[in-house]
This record gives structure tokens, sequence and C-alpha cells, in this order.
């Protein structure tokens, strides 16, 4: 692809985040309180200012990722442990109806012994008339033996089975505990980060919200515009497997959604809530967090990638977004966002992921 096309792309995608940036009603990030008046027109300094802020935001926001993403982890933790639980507790009840029926068939063996007498193989020979008849029963006594040896096996191994299944419905439950603990946790950090951010937004007048849109605009155009004049385009020129192509229909289907941290849809999403339903969508069961995505799903080269992969950002792998062709990216993008497409080399890469690999 020449420098003509990848000018053309470089252009449509910065009249997308144009869009998506001043259409939005601000930035929702707790920054330092600028300097500048409301009525002040823009100066360098003022824009020094603001860009202090905008760095500011960056660090909230990606702070408030990181809290998400620990929220998600905790939050898929509990539901599997939830689950487990469930699973551990329809096996105590079969195990003791087994024991149950185990008590009785021993109780009932028991009783017949009972109403025999108990007497020794040497006194009911003495006693018996018919020595066949004796070793018949003799016979039968050695089988009743055996038999009770074996119910009496099971009922210990029953026994020992729901005690195991108790022990580990009792770690399951720690865990569980544990997990709801982190994810309170995580909650209060987050609602702290985006409280701070909308208090700090409030103080900034409408013309310092647009030229603060415009400053994180002009650093997402630059790192595009950059990532797109190394020529990684020319390389990328891999098609979308049929399940990509599914996943990229439903990921782009949600454009214009609310961004919301820990939510998996159908009305809002956060960044990796995004990407994990658009691939079950797409019938491929994928991690729920983009930390997680980023450990387990096959890397692949940003040169071999193909619509339908996931971008994964930021030297901790806070955040995801999926390729959907000609260098861009659909993505849930923050708190006071919506869902939209962007360049994919907008922000700084860690690397490539495939689902379907």
């Amino acid at each position: 692809m020449g420098t003509g096309t990848r000018g053309l792309i470089a252009t449509a995608v910065t009249v997308v985040c144009a869009v998506t940036v001043l259409a939005v009603p601000g930035t929702a990030f707790a920054v330092p309180e600028p300097t500048a008046s409301p009525s002040a027109p823009s100066t360098p300094a003022a824009d020094k200012d603001l860009e202090a802020v905008r760095a500011k935001l960056d660090k909230l926001y990606h702070d408030a990722a990181v809290a998400t993403d620990s929220y998600n982890a905790a939050q898929e933790k509990a539901d599997k442990q939830s689950a487990a639980i469930v699973e551990l507790a329809r096996k105590i009840v079969k195990g003791q109806q087994k024991l149950d029926r185990l008590k009785e068939r021993a109780g009932a063996a028991a009783a017949a012994q009972y109403r025999t007498g108990g007497l020794p193989d040497e006194a009911r020979l003495l006693l018996s008339d018919d020595p066949q008849e004796f070793l018949d029963g003799a016979d039968r006594t050695m089988q009743g033996e055996r038999a009770a040896k074996g119910l009496i096996g099971e009922l210990t191994r029953t026994q020992q089975d729901l005690a195991q299944y108790a022990k580990d419905a009792s770690a399951q439950w720690k865990e569980l505990e544990a997990n709801r603990k982190a994810k309170d946790a995580a909650r209060k950090k987050i609602k702290k980060q985006i409280s701070e951010a909308e208090k700090l937004e409030a103080r900034l007048a409408k013309k310092e919200k647009e030229r603060l849109a415009k400053l994180e605009e002009d650093a997402a155009l630059k790192a595009q515009t950059a990532w797109l004049d190394s020529g990684v385009l020319d390389e990328i020129k891999g098609k979308a497997s049929a399940e990509g192509k599914k996943a990229v229909a439903y990921a782009t289907a949600q454009i214009g959604k609310p961004y919301e941290w820990g939510a998996e849809g159908p009305d809002t999403y956060d960044c990796s809530g995004l990407t994990s339903q658009a691939w079950a969508d797409a019938g491929h069961a994928i991690p729920r967090t983009s930390q997680e995505q980023w450990k387990q799903l096959k890397h692949i080269d940003v040169k071999d990638m193909r619509p339908g992969d996931l971008v994964i950002y930021f030297h901790d792998a806070t955040h995801v977004g999926m390729y959907i062709g000609d260098g861009a990216i659909v993505h849930a993008p923050r708190p006071g966002r919506t869902v939209t497409i962007t360049g994919a080399g907008s922000m700084p890469i860690l690397g490539v992921v495939r689902p379907d690999a």
C-alpha cells in the first residue's frame, strides 16, 4: 500500500476520531485545575496547562482501567466458584442419598443375620438333618459375607467422598469471599477515579473542554500517522476467518453504545467486555479481561494480523480493541465515551493476539 493510500486512511481515521471526540459530552477524567479563565483566548501557556491536564486524565483513565481489569477478573473467578459450589452441593446431595441407601442395605443384612440366630457353622451342621442343605447354606453364607464386606467398603468410600466434597465446598466458599472482597476494592477504586474526574471536568469551561478534546485528537492522530508512516500496512494483508468476520460484525454493530466499566452488553460495554462478547457471538469463548486475553491467546506479529484479531495496548495490557482492517480498530474507549472506530496505532501497542488461532 503506497504513501497516498496510507494518507487517505489516516485522513479517514482522523475524521472518525474528530467526530467521536467532539460528539461526546466531554472528558471524564480527574485532572489538575486549569489556570486559564473561561473567557481567555487560547495561548501557548493555556495549552501547556491543558497538556498537563490531558496527561493527568490519561493516567487516571489508565488507573481506572487497571482497576476495571481487577474487577472483571474477580467477577469471572467468583462466577466460576459459585458454579463449582453448586456442583459440589449436587454431589453432596447425591452422596447423602447413596449413603442412606447403603445404610438401609446394611440394616437389612444385619436383621437377616439376627433372624438366623448367628449360629456358627459347626452348630448348624449338628442341628441339620440334611448335610447337603447345610453345605448350600454355608455357600450362601460365604457369599453374604463377601457382599457384606463389599457393602462396608462402599459405605466407607461414600463417607470419604462426602467429607471431601464438604472440604472442597468450604475451600471454594473461602475463595469466593476473597474474590468478592477484591471486586469490592476494585469497584471503590474505579468509582473514586471517575468521581475525581467528573469533579475536575465540571471546573472546565466549554472552550477549554473543546481545546482539550482537540489536544487528545491531535495526540491520537500523531501516533496513528507515525504508525502508518512506518509502512506497517504494506505488510498487513491477512484476511479475516469466518469466525473473525462474525466477531467484527458484532463489534461494529455496537458502535455508539456507551462505555461502562464491568459491562458485557447488550447496552453498554467496557473494552474487554466488547471483544469477549463479540467472539462469544462468533461461537468462540475467550477470556473476559484484556490481561488474560494477552496471557492466554496466541500472539501474532503485527504484520500478520487480520480482521478479528485483538490489539492489546499499554505495557500492562489494560486496554484492547478489535482490528477491523485498513489500520483501524473498533473499541470501547473509556468512561464518558462510546464504542467507536479509531486508528490501531493511536495508542501504544503491546501486541496482537488471535482468538481463533
